[in-house]
């Protein structure tokens, strides 16, 4: 009887054990970024205003969501348009990846090979090797900017005031008169006419025109109805944004005039919103989880992030198509563009499930500053619980702006994981700027040191209504300004 009972709890166990084995796990909590999408917000709006930027759009995208948006300043000063989430921009140099999407898209049909010589696939590629000893120049080296290629086509299509693309048939036609800067396989060289190739080689063996393919094939499977192989000139100055110069001396930008990439449209041509590229960037996350096939089989889009290319000086680094580099330790994937008048940037975190999209109408600016304090802040929300705060004190009494001049612009005070934290601005690395103050007793508090161990005390002022109106540190005070 005894053997019976022990058995049988034995035989309990196990079914018990197997029954919450088959229960799904919970999903772990998302952590709370509405204190971070604050900070981010306080931060870029005046960055805006500090670098003088005429407009910008922002997003950040969490798997299949986008979890924070918003646009910020100007898509057209004369016409007063302001900037929205779905203003358009060029993205220029992103349109690569579209580009390199269609060419394993057509890889996977088994409609080329990635060792395929270009003149192979284009009867009339007739660019001159000057290298003899040069190994062969594929497709898979104009994905990883590796081919030897000069940088452009034959014109001088950067140059302003009119920026003068070139068509096809002109690339065509001056490709027989340009030379290899290198021997294939030796440098990274990014080269805009071997993406344009690429997108030739597109044409050839798909036996559709470039933009038709990529409608067809990429952007309405995605559901991408504001990214365009072109810039839509009737939605110039309103939807599509104005681009403006790099900033000039005296403080002022110019305003440019509308350009078309025409023949470079592969490399450079593109047209979207951070809408638009979330959608984008949440294909790619859901793809890599899922697996199977999705415009690219799941496989293909692994190949395309992994690193296939890396420079003798071990800095550079190339994956199909894509920029491949690493933060943290960890691989990040994207790419930038740069055109007459705009700067984006679209960095992805595959193994996070995160996107960071900033888009730009203005020169001489780096979005990718934008994306990696954005990255930064949510990085610093992560992981750490609220604490409890001294009963009474309600922290958003002390939020707002402090006036730093002559010194600094001005201070930026928040609430933040049960603490105070104040943001220097402008600040290039708003997470590392910031400095948190621990509350004591009714308005005092102390700066948190990096070892956690308490410093100086800041106190807040109030007037005779109880609002807070000044905040002093060290025996000296600054001015709440709003």
């Amino acid at each position: 009887m005894k053997k019976i009972f022990v058995c049988f709890f034995c035989f309990f166990c196990l079914l018990s054990w197997v029954c919450l084995s088959s229960v799904p796990a919970q999903d772990k909590a998302k952590p709370d970024y509405s204190q971070a999408f604050r900070l981010i917000d306080i931060w870029l709006e005046a960055q805006r205003d500090y670098d003088h930027l005429p407009g910008m759009s922002a997003a950040i995208v969490g798997d299949q969501d986008v979890i924070w948006v918003k646009g910020y300043g100007m898509a057209d000063f004369e016409k007063n348009v302001s900037t929205v989430p779905s203003t358009i921009y060029s993205i220029c140099s992103i349109s690569k990846l579209f580009t390199a999407v269609a060419i394993m898209q057509l890889r996977d049909a088994a409609k080329l090979r990635l060792d395929d010589r270009i003149e192979d696939v284009l009867p009339w590629y007739n660019l001159q090797q000057q290298w003899e000893d040069s190994g062969p120049m594929t497709i898979r080296s104009l994905l990883t900017h590796s081919s030897g290629l000069p940088r452009e086509s034959d014109y001088p299509y950067w140059t302003g005031p009119d920026f003068p693309f070139p068509t096809q048939e002109q690339v065509k036609a001056k490709l027989g008169s340009q030379k290899t800067l290198y021997p294939a396989s030796t440098y990274f060289q990014y080269s805009n006419l071997g993406l344009t190739l690429l997108g030739e080689i597109v044409a050839q063996v798909s036996g559709v025109p470039f933009d038709q393919y990529i409608q067809e094939n990429i952007l309405n499977p995605l559901r991408m109805a504001d990214t365009r192989t072109k810039m839509p000139e009737s939605l110039w100055r309103g939807k599509l944004s104005t681009g403006y110069s790099a900033l000039k001396r005296d403080g002022t930008r110019d305003m440019l005039k509308l350009f078309q990439a025409r023949g470079i449209t592969p490399a450079a041509g593109f047209s979207s919103t951070v809408l638009d590229l979330a959608r984008f960037a949440s294909w790619q996350f859901r793809l890599l989880e899922k697996g199977g096939e999705e415009i690219l089989k799941a496989s293909t889009l692994r190949e395309m992030h992994r690193v296939h290319w890396v420079d003798p000086d071990w800095e550079t680094t190339w994956g199909l198509g894509f920029s491949v580099y690493e933060v943290d330790g960890k691989t990040m994937v994207g790419h930038g563009g740069s055109c007459p008048g705009y700067r984006s940037t679209l960095d992805i975190d595959p193994l996070k499930k995160q996107a960071f999209i900033v888009m730009i109408n203005a020169q001489g600016v780096n979005p990718g500053k934008y994306t990696r304090g954005m990255r930064e802040i949510l990085k610093k929300a992560e992981g750490k619980e609220k604490e409890e705060i001294v009963e009474g004190v309600n922290l958003e009494d002390y939020a707002g702006y402090y006036d730093e001049q002559p010194w600094w612009g001005e201070s930026a005070v928040i609430p933040w994981q049960g603490k105070l934290a104040v943001l220097g601005l402008p600040a290039e690395n708003p997470a590392q700027s910031l400095t948190l103050l621990k509350n004591i007793q009714g308005d005092t508090f102390r700066r948190v040191r990096k070892d956690e161990t308490l410093g100086e005390e800041v106190v807040f002022e109030r007037d005779e209504s109880g609002k807070v109106v000044r905040m002093w540190q060290h025996s000296n005070y600054t001015n709440k300004i709003r």
